[in-house]
């Protein structure tokens, strides 16, 4: 969905999934990742990650939301602050967001970068999930994981938005019936940067996903949301589209319950999305049916 691409590198070779291992981010800042996977396209186009030599700090991090959205709206500012302030306040995470207007942030912490990344991007959904998960907590206590809590979190750390012309409507069908095959080769001239008509795109919105894809491995996959787009949508701006997906989230999920959709936050292998992986210019990069697995029927009992 970005306005460029990043210059092509040599595909990295990618470690399989283990049953036994566990995802580990980078020990250190490495500039060469924003580099290396265009997945990073749209945030190294909004913000100066890839000359920054180091993690950036909450004092950096903050300066970069104020740039990025300088209208002050008294309702949406949040700020970034050390994360040693929540563990001193004693509150719980969504708690402390909820009352202060403070983001509890680890430095150095690749998970935290690219949470405040996403708060940057998408201020009104992130407020608008807090305020749904502190609802929840009222209701049922902070120790009780609720259907709806569940799956707040998971938009939140793994959800991706795959958005839409109407027209197009077949090709997110193809993904919810995993049909890898026809939505990413067969019906690639369709995704944005892929042809000259596009009517369909990513945009990642789960902060988890990001942090995983610093070291991308097969077996990688998100939780799809899907949405509807105007048809104009496509030759506005990169900070226009991101503008209208963030007001345009927000009122779904607070008007239409899309929490309670089954067709909603659906699995999508990530390096599969066109234009997110060198490798998957390549058609046969698809046949892996161990990541691009069919969908699984269920057998109804008589």
């Amino acid at each position: 969905m970005t306005d460029q691409k990043p210059s092509q590198n040599a595909v990295m070779p990618l470690p399989q999934p283990t049953k036994t291992a566990r995802f580990v981010a980078p020990e250190q800042w490495d500039d060469q990742i924003w580099l290396e996977n265009p997945i990073f396209a749209e945030l190294t186009t909004l913000f100066p990650l890839a000359s920054c030599t180091d993690f950036p700090n909450v004092m950096a991090l903050d300066n970069w939301r104020q740039q990025f959205r300088p209208e002050f709206r008294p309702e949406l500012p949040v700020r970034f602050v050390d994360n040693e302030l929540l563990a001193a306040d004693g509150r719980y995470y969504e708690a402390f967001i909820y009352h202060t207007r403070q983001v509890p942030t680890r430095y150095p912490n690749w998970h935290d970068l690219f949470g405040a990344l996403i708060w940057c991007l998408f201020p009104q959904t992130k407020k608008l999930l807090n305020q749904l998960h502190i609802r929840e907590i009222e209701l049922h206590g902070a120790s009780i994981r609720t259907a709806l809590r569940n799956k707040l979190t998971l938009l939140d750390e793994c959800g991706v938005l795959i958005l839409y012309r109407q027209q197009q409507a077949n090709v997110v069908e193809m993904l919810r019936q995993h049909q890898w095959q026809h939505a990413f080769v067969s019906q690639r001239h369709c995704w944005f940067g892929q042809g000259n008509n596009p009517g369909v795109t990513a945009m990642m919105f789960g902060h988890a996903n990001y942090e995983m894809a610093t070291r991308p491995f097969i077996g990688l996959t998100g939780k799809m949301l899907a949405m509807v787009v105007p048809d104009d949508f496509f030759s506005q701006s990169l900070r226009q589209r991101i503008d209208f997906i963030d007001t345009a989230l927000s009122e779904q999920i607070a008007n239409q319950g899309i929490f309670g959709d089954p067709l909603q936050l659906t699995p999508l292998p990530l390096l599969g999305v066109p234009g997110w992986f060198f490798a998957n210019e390549q058609p046969d990069f698809y046949q892996n049916s161990a990541y691009f697995r069919p969908k699984r029927i269920t057998k109804i009992q008589d």
